[in-house]
C-alpha cells in the first residue's frame, strides 16, 4: 500500500477519523477532510479543509491532493449528518434539501471530482459509507433513510459504469455505531405537537440501543477489507447487528420484518 493515496471525507471524528487512521496504519498515504480543516492534535494523516456542499471546495481539495501526489487511488465518502428522531412532516422542504445536499449530493460531487483522475490512471476505488437504513425503513428517520437508499442505488449503478476503467464502487452498511454523530443530530425545524409523544419515545429507544453499539473501528476494518479486496463485493455490512439485519431483510417474510421493526422501536 506504500504508494496508494486515500482521500476520506468527514475525518475529524467518528467513522471518518477511525477509517483514515486504519488506512494509514495499513500503509496508505491518507488525506482526511473536514469543514474546519486541520485541527490541533497529532494524527497519522493530513487534514484538508473541505465542505462537500460546495463545488468549489470539493474541486480545490481534490486538486490539492492531485498536485501533491499525482493520483487518488481510494475515495471514502463518509461526510454526512442526521436529524433527531421526528416525523418526516416535521422537517421543512429546505431542511430536507439540506440533508440531501450533504449526505447524497456531497457523495456525487466528490465522485465526479475524482473520477477523471481515476479514469486517467486506469484504476481506483470509491467506498461510500451507507447504512442498514439503505435497505431498511426508519420510522421517524425517513429523510436520513432516504439519503442512504439513494446512496445504495447510486453506488450500484456507478459500479457497473466504471468497471471498464478498473474502478469499482462499493457501499459499506453499518447499523448503530457509537460515535459523536448521535450527539450532533440536527433538530427538525417544523415540529408538530401531534408527533411529540412518539418522537420522544423513539429518541429514548435509539439512545438505549446506542449505549451498547459497536465502535467506529468495526466500520474502519470493513472499509479496509473492501479497499484491499481483489474482487470487491458491491455491499459490505459492518458489524454483527448490520449482518443480522441484512440476513433478515433477505430471507424473512416482509410481515415479519415489519412487525419486528415496530416492536423494536416500540411503536403501537
Amino acid at each position: 500500500m506504500n504508494n496508494k493515496i486515500a482521500l476520506v471525507t468527514g475525518a475529524s471524528s467518528g467513522i471518518g477519523e477511525a477509517t483514515a487512521k486504519r488506512l494509514a496504519q495499513a500503509g496508505y498515504k491518507v488525506y482526511g477532510t473536514s469543514r474546519r480543516g486541520a485541527q490541533s492534535g497529532r494524527r497519522e494523516f493530513e487534514m484538508l479543509p473541505l465542505d462537500v456542499t460546495s463545488e468549489a471546495s470539493v474541486q480545490a481539495a481534490v486538486a490539492a491532493v492531485i498536485k501533491q501526489e499525482g493520483r487518488i487511488d481510494l475515495l471514502v465518502n463518509n461526510a454526512g449528518f442526521g436529524v433527531a428522531p421526528a416525523g418526516a412532516e416535521e422537517s421543512s422542504l429546505e431542511q430536507a434539501q439540506a440533508i440531501f445536499d450533504t449526505n447524497f449530493f456531497g457523495v456525487v460531487r466528490m465522485t465526479r471530482a475524482v473520477l477523471p483522475h481515476m479514469r486517467a490512471q486506469g484504476g481506483g476505488r470509491i467506498i461510500n459509507i451507507g447504512s442498514v437504513l439503505g435497505f431498511l425503513p426508519m420510522p421517524y428517520g425517513a429523510l436520513y433513510a432516504a439519503t442512504k437508499h439513494a446512496i445504495e442505488g447510486y453506488t450500484e449503478s456507478l459500479d457497473h459504469e466504471l468497471r471498464n476503467w478498473g474502478i469499482r464502487a462499493v457501499v459499506v452498511e453499518p447499523a448503530y455505531i457509537k460515535t459523536p454523530f448521535d450527539a450532533n443530530l440536527l433538530e427538525p425545524d417544523a415540529k408538530l405537537d401531534a408527533y411529540r409523544e412518539v418522537r420522544t419515545a423513539v429518541l429514548r429507544r435509539v439512545q438505549e440501543v446506542m449505549q451498547g453499539a459497536e465502535g467506529p473501528e468495526v466500520v474502519a476494518e470493513t472499509v479496509l477489507k473492501a479497499a484491499l479486496a481483489g474482487k470487491p463485493k458491491l455491499r459490505y455490512t459492518a458489524g454483527g447487528l448490520a449482518a443480522r439485519l441484512r440476513l433478515l431483510r433477505t430471507f424473512a417474510p416482509a410481515g415479519v420484518m415489519d412487525a419486528g421493526l415496530r416492536k423494536d422501536l416500540r411503536l403501537a
